[in-house]
């Protein structure tokens, strides 16, 4: 079983890596045997769309015949989601939605012919479905009764993801991080952790024990 374990925020110590790190320890309890791969998004961000790219998937006649080396990034990104299980993603929320790192590394794995295709009904995945948990960590708050501000992260990552084959995601927030410190940071992860969909980690343990999640 691998764990993909990708982190968005800049700084070393945020948040969002402690909550993301607290869910892969988590996922570990009944997983021991899992391998790790580390995407770290905020220490070596990933290049935005370059022009050879954004060439090759203009047209069907450039998609099939691309230019040398504008797919490789794309792809190797692709296969590190093909190889995982599930997928652990640590992210702030910037401005009431994902930050740039995150949305560079969406507009490489989501490619037509590849993880989507198009259809008159709109975009259908071809990934195989995984667990994707993601940990968010916002300075205001954005969900439950003391909401004071939209959320347009959690709505975009929903459409994006499913649009790859992703659907079964399971948001975790730590909000208002702008006003905690010490042991309520420590509480306000626990919070978080404690709604994990005890049925999606009992899938986990279920396919561990079977060899693997995949079908």
């Amino acid at each position: 079983m691998n764990i993909l374990h990708i982190d968005c925020s800049p700084r070393p110590e945020s948040h969002s890596r402690q909550l993301s790190a607290a869910i892969v320890e988590k996922i570990l309890e009944v997983a021991p045997a899992a391998s790790i791969t580390r995407r770290d998004l905020g220490a070596a961000p990933l290049p935005h769309a370059a022009a050879d790219y954004a060439t090759t998937l203009s047209s069907p006649a450039t998609l099939a015949a691309p230019l040398k080396g504008a797919l490789d990034l794309a792809e190797a990104l692709i296969q590190e989601v093909e190889a995982a299980d599930v997928i652990v993603i640590g992210t702030p929320m910037h401005n009431l939605t994902v930050p740039s790192v995150l949305k560079a590394w969406i507009d490489q794995i989501l490619r037509a012919g590849r993880t989507f295709k198009s259809t008159p009904a709109g975009k259908v995945g071809m990934l195989r479905d995984r667990p994707v948990f993601i940990g968010i960590a916002s300075g205001g708050v954005f969900t439950g009764e003391r909401a004071n501000q939209p959320d347009f992260l959690r709505p975009y990552l929903s459409v994006v993801l499913s649009s790859a084959g992703l659907k079964t995601l399971q948001f975790l927030p730590v909000q208002a991080t702008a006003f905690v410190v010490g042991d309520q940071a420590t509480l306000a992860r626990e919070k978080a952790l404690a709604a994990i969909d005890l049925a999606v980690m009992a899938k986990i343990s279920v396919a561990t024990v079977n060899g693997g999640c995949r079908r």
